[in-house]
């Protein structure tokens, strides 16, 4: 005679709803709500974990496919202009043509992000790391063009290849600053909830940081984003960044 093994899985599932079909005429009856049976707190608390894992998984797979299928194109479209800005800054100024930097990122780790040089070369040996601002002595002349087309950013299209960032996401500081805003900002750090991107909401939305009064409009517009994610907003970042590259506006 064949026998069944019992699957804890599915008699609680049975219980449940054999339970929950008498709980529910028990209520209609008395009119009035029970509370829920501990079997059946069990089974909703796993549903929403599993839930909340699924679409966990969902949004970093559609971020990943949005940003590997942008960025391979990008690259392959804008090859000629890294070509032309690369010539350019050689002329500009004396000195490498890409600048690398240490930056926070996903869950606080540190890496390495990419640009277009825009500085003189040593710009902050004597006063050590500071913000940019508008109007920086420090920005070389193409510089301040490259800045105010975002086209310094371009370089941050191989740390996307590399998954440390992503198109679309806070922008990533510098671990001296994160240190200090920390202790100043209250939940700075759900601004690393989310890969940092090479534009976001808060770089369309408000200009340069030069006080922390700004930093803590900047982180809540950071916090929004990563609340708000879809592919629906980013595509309108894009949309905006895109604006703001053709007015010379950038921030």
């Amino acid at each position: 005679m064949r026998t069944f093994r019992s699957r804890p899985w599915l008699d609680s599932f049975i219980y449940v709803f054999l339970i929950g079909q008498r709980q529910s005429k028990v209520q209609m009856r008395a009119g009035f709500t029970a509370q829920p049976l501990p079997a059946e707190a069990r089974l909703r608390h796993q549903i929403s974990q599993f839930t909340a894992s699924f679409m966990t998984l969902w949004r970093r797979f559609w971020k990943r496919t949005f940003d590997l299928a942008v960025t391979l194109s990008a690259l392959v479209l804008t090859a000629p202009l890294f070509l032309l800005i690369a010539a350019a800054i050689k002329l500009d100024s004396p000195g490498p043509v890409f600048y690398q930097q240490q930056r926070v990122g996903l869950r606080g780790r540190n890496f390495f992000m990419f640009k277009f040089r825009s500085m003189r070369t040593n710009a902050e040996s004597q006063s050590g790391p500071v913000w940019a601002k508008e109007n920086d002595p420090r920005v070389t002349r193409l510089g301040r063009f490259l800045r105010e087309t975002h086209l310094d950013e371009l370089p941050q299209l191989f740390n996307i290849l590399r998954g440390e960032m992503s198109l679309v996401g806070p922008r990533p500081e510098r671990p001296h600053f994160v240190k200090e805003l920390r202790k100043v900002i209250p939940h700075y750090d759900k601004r690393h909830f989310a890969k940092p991107g090479v534009t976001g909401l808060a770089q369309v939305r408000q200009r340069y940081d030069e006080n922390v009064g700004d930093v803590r409009n900047k982180v809540r517009y950071d916090v929004l984003y990563i609340k708000k994610m879809c592919p629906i907003l980013d595509l309108k970042v894009i949309a905006l960044t895109a604006v703001t590259m053709i007015l010379r506006t950038g921030r």
